[in-house]
């Protein structure tokens, strides 16, 4: 298959090229940049160039491929919301170019919308279009899709992560670097589910290859990490004291991330490992963790 790859150079775009090209599919990547066309050659694609704002160059990419895998999204937390909604036009976009046919579209999201009760794992199941998280937009764009008749189907994050990067804990690293100590809320016992990146690039091959209409997916490998063991792990790592704060103490220190640090963000795969047959098979979060000071 020729697929159309958005977010084709980023952290998890480019593991999945790698993945669909060593699996004998071919890739047109959505990217900016020189810089981007020269990666893109240098894994065996082909470039597209253009961003996710500009919707008719994104229709053309889509409609130039037999599937499209969209994973690029603006992660400056500061416009969020408004970032959610770009998201949502760009879906629109793209899935406009496969109307009437059966070629899949795949999109991006969180395992957070998965979560009926808080403190249960997110299911695959579970889908509340009144979700205050705006990341919801993404869903709902997908939703309204398949109701045109396109073959949508939604991968959802954890945690995704390597001795580089780890999703939201990345940030939690970097303000642990700033502040000398390795912060949690009250107990922390508040759990957040992980995956490492080549685990979930080769869990979007998969769900690109059953092409199943209307699927969920989760990119979870590790159910729920209690949230104090992530923030010992990172004192530990860094030598600086883990240190327990109260909720108006977490809200000074935080900031932006005071949204997330204190709420369980665990999620269950079990359907996902039965429909696809994916197993995770790289290390975890807490051992990838443990060597970020090499970085």
């Amino acid at each position: 298959m020729r697929i159309f790859l958005t977010g084709s150079t980023g952290f998890i775009g480019a593991r999945i090229a790698s993945e669909l090209i060593q699996a004998g599919h071919q890739v047109l990547g959505l990217t900016r940049s020189d810089s981007g066309v020269r990666e893109l050659a240098a894994l065996g694609a082909e470039a597209h160039r253009g961003d996710i704002e500009d919707l008719a160059n994104l229709r053309k990419g889509a409609a130039s491929c037999d599937g499209v895998i969209h994973t690029a999204f603006d992660h400056n937390f500061a416009n969020f919301v408004a970032n959610c909604q770009k998201d949502s036009r760009a879906i629109e976009a793209l899935g406009s170019a496969f109307i009437g046919s059966n070629r899949p579209v795949i999109i991006t999201s969180s395992t957070a919308m998965g979560t009926a009760t808080a403190g249960q794992p997110a299911t695959e199941d579970h889908f509340d279009p009144e979700h205050p998280n705006p990341r919801v937009a993404s869903e709902l764009a997908g939703r309204e899709l398949s109701r045109r008749g396109v073959n949508v189907s939604v991968v959802r994050l954890s945690q995704i992560h390597n001795t580089l990067k780890q999703g939201l804990v990345t940030d939690v690293v970097a303000l642990a670097r700033k502040t000398g100590i390795a912060a949690y809320v009250g107990e922390g016992l508040n759990r957040w589910s992980a995956t490492h990146v080549s685990d979930a690039a080769h869990l979007f091959k998969l769900a690109l290859e059953k092409t199943q209409p209307g699927a969920r997916y989760h990119a979870t490998a590790e159910e729920g990490i209690a949230f104090r063991y992530i923030a010992e792990v990172i004192g530990q790592t860094l030598s600086i004291p883990a240190v327990s704060l109260s909720s108006t103490e977490a809200a000074i220190h935080f900031g932006w991330l005071t949204a997330f640090v204190s709420k369980d963000m665990s999620a269950s795969s079990t359907k996902t490992k039965a429909l696809l047959s994916w197993e995770p098979v790289e290390q975890g979060l807490l051992a990838d963790l443990r060597q970020i000071a090499k970085h």
